[in-house]
């Protein structure tokens, strides 16, 4: 911060000890220190609202930021789970040899066993034209969630 060589920092001390003089040298350091403290404290309190605004405009940009991506991610992948949309066709894989001649039907994979069942109705408290919400949309304006 300062630069100041050794021989300096002694010159400073003899100049001080012969104007104040040995008796009153103690205090007059003490109250150098209080006073170099405080400007310590307030330079400290001064740069932690600096870091703290500086942390928040960084965070509002990268909320920004993850609101326009998102809201591009929304436009190019819309929900697809209302009622005009096509039916959901499993993937289908060839029936083994053996279980054809033994007329058994291929195992199921469970992944796929909730696109095998039809659809059920809605339940109540919903209509069929507005199917519930998939994920929640963070307000505009305020904090997320």
């Amino acid at each position: 911060m300062f630069d100041v060589a050794p021989t300096e920092l002694l010159l400073v001390v003899v100049v001080a000890l012969v104007v104040i003089g040995p008796k009153d040298l103690p205090k007059a350091m003490r109250f150098v220190g209080k006073w170099v403290a405080k400007a310590r404290g307030m330079a400290r309190h001064f740069r932690s609202g600096l870091d703290t605004m500086m942390r928040e405009a960084e965070l509002e940009e990268l909320e920004k930021q993850w609101r326009e991506q998102n809201d591009a991610i929304m436009r190019q992948f819309p929900r697809v789970d209302g009622v005009d949309a096509p039916p959901m066709i499993p993937a289908t894989s060839l029936p083994d040899a053996g279980a054809a001649d033994a007329g058994e039907t291929p195992p199921v994979d469970p992944d796929h066993a909730a696109a095998l069942t039809p659809p059920t109705a809605a339940p109540s408290g919903t209509s069929a034209e507005t199917p519930p919400e998939t994920h929640a949309v963070p307000p505009k304006d305020g904090p997320l969630p």
